[in-house]
């Protein structure tokens, strides 16, 4: 496992981004627990606990994979992971991404932060494609992956279902300069 920080200023205070801790659970949940009750964001449609958190923090970290928070005056308000986009062995250089910030905290630059650095240290460990799976429209999270490199690659109509109605799902597609 990555051990690593990086303490900086920001207008409100100071940040972390760091590997998340099995005590970051709760603070996780309650923010990813937002997305899964409002919006669909998320495709889960039952809230999790700091238990099926911790699970889901451990998996990542044991497969070798980031894990990370951003961190504001020892508050987590964002965090940030990458897991498996297929299950067979060729898919193995090829992550999907995730990222989720506190819903009060959107709009301040969170998101970019934690992104870049997971992209970074994704390249470290030679991934060689990264997928974002957006839930359509989505224009802060389209734009946000476009503003990072990503190209908009396909999308599937009507895939999902939640809050009574279908939701499309577009894949975006970013490739790692240090991929093997």
């Amino acid at each position: 496992i990555m051990r690593m920080k990086y303490k900086n200023l920001n207008r409100r205070g100071t940040y972390m981004i760091r590997n998340a801790e099995l005590r970051d659970a709760k603070e996780i949940a309650e923010i990813y627990n937002y997305y899964i009750k409002e919006t669909v964001i998320t495709f889960e449609t039952e809230e999790i606990g700091t238990e099926e958190m911790e699970k889901r923090i451990k998996k990542t970290q044991e497969a070798g994979y980031p894990f990370i928070i951003y961190e504001e005056d020892d508050k987590v308000t964002g965090y940030a992971y990458v897991g498996l986009w297929r299950e067979r062995n060729a898919y193995k250089d090829t992550l999907e991404t995730s990222i989720y910030i506190d819903k009060d905290r959107k709009t301040r630059g969170i998101g970019r932060k934690l992104y870049k650095k997971l992209i970074e240290l994704c390249a470290e460990i030679k991934v060689h494609v990264l997928i974002g799976v957006l839930s359509y429209p989505n224009l802060a999270s389209q734009r946000l992956h476009e503003s990072l490199g990503f190209e908009k690659v396909g999308c599937f109509k009507e895939v999902g279902k939640k809050f009574g109605k279908f939701v499309d799902v577009e894949f975006w597609s970013l490739t790692l300069k240090e991929g093997k």
